[in-house]
């Protein structure tokens, strides 16, 4: 056998080499292009062994996701803490019933403690505080109103054409600092809870602060010790439920919702003791009774208007016909006419 020469075998190996890089080339070829169809085929497969850069974008992703939230609670945190409420949805108690009702409870408590008599609210003030808010200046006064409007065919709607009636009996304290009458149970809670849930949405939703941290719980105020820091000087920190015991179930009487009103908190009441009316909606129309003072005001206004207003068309009616042209000259002949008739007849 002869041995193959060294050049002849290094030639083979050569050959062997190619063909095994070529092989290689083809199946590696062959797994790339069944890759392709993988659901992972957008992975770079160059890193499927490596750490890729995917967790690091997470992870900064993640980090600003922290940023933004941090400066949104601390936005929120100062909105919070500069929100202070300076207007009310309030609807008015006119009822004489009540407010008479209430008079009494007032009066027996100052009776037992005259010191109390500056914690007592006016009765010209009377009412429910629907929602409470923020109007910084005109143009969110403004924003208010139309939103108070917007409330009107809501409530209508969901009355049906029906009165919502307010029962009040008994009464409660807001940690025996805020004496209040209680609103009576029944299914006019509801209504009223849904009527001032969508006030809050609805001046919420036009960029309004609106609404507290408190869940609703309607109520008609009628003493309150912060009214005058001079009471817990002198040693007055609380309401003695003592004061009010013989109340605990009284019946006050009802209120009809026909109005509720945009008041403000700071600006001077009015001359009846209510506060300053900024706008209000009428919900259908007041039912039985006699009407309320601010209705009699309104109609006394309106008939010293009307009456003047006759008065002043009947003077200018007059004016006109003594200034017309001719009826000055008429007049004096007739007049003369009938001094000449009398003279002839004085003859005869």
């Amino acid at each position: 056998m002869e041995r193959a020469e060294a050049g002849e075998i290094n030639s083979n190996e050569c050959e062997n080499e190619s063909r095994k890089k070529k092989m290689s080339e083809e199946f590696e070829a062959n797994i790339m292009d069944s890759l392709v169809d993988m659901p992972f085929a957008t992975v770079d497969i160059q890193d499927d062994c490596r750490i890729t850069d995917e967790p690091q974008i997470n992870l900064k992703r993640s980090q600003e996701n922290e940023w933004i939230k941090s400066d949104q609670v601390k936005k929120r945190k100062k909105k919070q803490k500069d929100y202070q409420p300076n207007y009310f949805l309030s609807i008015p108690i006119t009822n004489k019933e009540i407010i008479k009702g209430i008079k009494i409870v007032q009066n027996a408590i100052i009776q037992q403690d005259e010191r109390l008599a500056k914690a007592m609210v006016s009765d010209g003030s009377f009412h429910i505080t629907l929602l409470v808010m923020q109007l910084l200046n005109e143009d969110e006064v403004n924003i208010g109103i139309d939103a108070l409007l917007e409330l009107k065919p809501f409530i209508e709607e969901r009355l049906q054409g029906k009165h919502l009636t307010l029962p009040f009996q008994g009464i409660g304290t807001f940690g025996n600092q805020v004496g209040f009458v209680k609103l009576a149970e029944g299914d006019h809670i509801n209504s009223l809870l849904e009527i001032a849930e969508t006030a809050n949405r609805t001046f919420q939703e036009k960029g309004i602060l609106a609404g507290d941290s408190r869940s609703f719980k309607p109520h008609l105020t009628f003493m309150k010790l912060s009214k005058s820091p001079w009471l817990r000087k002198n040693g007055v920190k609380k309401i003695d439920p003592d004061l009010y015991e013989k109340f605990i179930s009284h019946r006050f009487g009802e209120e009809i919702l026909y109005r509720i009103d945009l008041c403000s908190m700071l600006k001077k009441k009015q001359s009846n003791g209510y506060y300053h009316c900024e706008s209000s909606i009428v919900i259908g129309e007041k039912n039985g009774g006699e009407p309320d003072d601010a209705e009699l005001v309104r109609l006394s206004k309106r008939l010293v208007e009307n009456a003047v207003l006759k008065a002043v068309q009947q003077y200018l009616e007059e004016t006109q016909n003594k200034n017309k042209p001719g009826e000055g000259s008429s007049v004096k002949t007739e007049a003369a006419d009938r001094n000449g008739n009398d003279n002839e007849n004085n003859r005869k």
